[in-house]
């Protein structure tokens, strides 16, 4: 850390600048300018595939505030819409891994009912300004150049979910594990056509390459079978093996690989929460007046059933962008089951649903 971003990350500035805070005023007069927050200039776009949900890949610059990311983890994106609502959503991390201040990249898909992702590939040009989280996630490597083995690595990826997956392939090739040694990486993705190939031309110049990195790829209605994979690397539970894509293909893999703990997952979609359908009592958001029955859904989901429109971002608990104030009740963390009832505490209503009456602070 510079001199110039300890001064202006200090907390004597920081109540100077308040109720604002110091980020405020260094983005007005250069959005990359930080002190401790995170953004971006997007550099270039690159149209990865087109049709009904087209692909697309930004080049990234960050500000100096960036602390760099090990391949296979995410980042925060948050976009600025019409109406200056800010909305975000994560996505992985498509290039090698980085150091602070280094430029990455991130791969999007536009799916129908992703507002971020369609702005984003199809509306973003260069010089958009986005807001970031730092790098998150442990789907990352333990390997690396420094510190070879004989490692036989496997990599499995369908559709988008070959982001982070692809962001392990470059870094390994880029910082020399090229196979010798017997080091070996078979690389497995799934994709519904040729057309749809995220990557196309990369993996055609990496399988053609001698640099032990083996590429099978499969189109169409070729499902995940074990048996075949056991054809293509034998023993497949007893490799350090990494698995990202839809949730039908992690499950086939999951069931496949039993308990072996070599199997490691990411999973490209945001987890389904049971409903409590014994739910009772009566949810109120105080700052509306508006008040509804407990249907067991998480908070942000009845608070819009309310006609309420509350801040959120992933609606999955990472981004913590929809944190509101419990005033009153007990909720419980759909995550990890886990309940509390301690008053005027900030809670986020994406993964949290009340348990009997409860109040909260919109």
């Amino acid at each position: 850390m510079t001199i110039t971003q300890r001064v202006l990350g200090s907390r004597v500035l920081a109540a100077l600048a308040s109720p604002h805070g110091v980020d405020r005023y260094l983005e007005q007069m250069n959005p990359m300018w930080a002190a401790t927050e995170v953004r971006a200039r997007v550099v270039s776009v690159t149209r990865e595939t087109t049709g009904e949900h087209p692909v697309a890949t930004l080049v990234l610059q960050p500000t100096s505030t960036w602390r760099g990311h090990r391949s296979g983890q995410y980042v925060q994106v948050g976009v600025d819409l019409e109406g200056g609502r800010r909305t975000t959503r994560c996505f992985s991390i498509s290039s090698g891994a980085s150091l602070p201040g280094e430029r990455f990249s991130i791969t999007v898909r536009a799916h129908e009912e992703g507002i971020v992702s369609k702005y984003l590939v199809r509306e973003a040009q260069p010089g958009l300004i986005l807001h970031l989280s730092q790098a998150e996630g442990e789907f990352t490597l333990h390997e690396s150049a420094a510190t070879p083995t004989n490692n036989h690595l496997l990599m499995i990826s369908g559709g988008s979910g070959i982001t982070p997956v692809m962001s392990h392939v470059r870094t390994l090739l880029r910082d020399g594990y090229d196979g010798h040694a017997n080091r070996k990486v078979t690389f497995l993705h799934y994709a519904r056509s040729p057309e749809d190939q995220i990557f196309a031309e990369e993996l055609a110049e990496i399988a053609a390459a001698d640099n032990g990195v083996t590429v099978h790829l499969r189109y169409g209605n070729h499902f995940f079978d074990a048996d075949e994979l056991e054809r293509i690397v034998g023993d497949f539970r007893d490799l350090d093996t990494w698995v990202c894509g839809p949730g039908g293909l992690v499950e086939l893999v999951q069931e496949a690989y039993a308990d072996s703990p070599r199997l490691r997952v990411e999973f490209f979609k945001p987890p389904a929460f049971a409903v409590d359908g014994d739910a009772e009592g009566t949810v109120a958001f105080a700052r509306s007046g508006e008040a509804a029955a407990n249907t067991g859904e998480s908070i942000l989901e009845q608070a819009e059933a309310a006609g309420l429109k509350p801040e959120y971002g992933c609606r999955m608990g990472i981004c913590f962008s929809c944190t509101s104030r419990k005033t009153e009740g007990t909720v419980r963390n759909i995550l990890t089951g886990e309940t509390s009832s301690l008053p005027d505490e900030d809670i986020r209503i994406c993964v949290s649903a009340p348990v009997g009456s409860c109040s909260v602070d919109l």
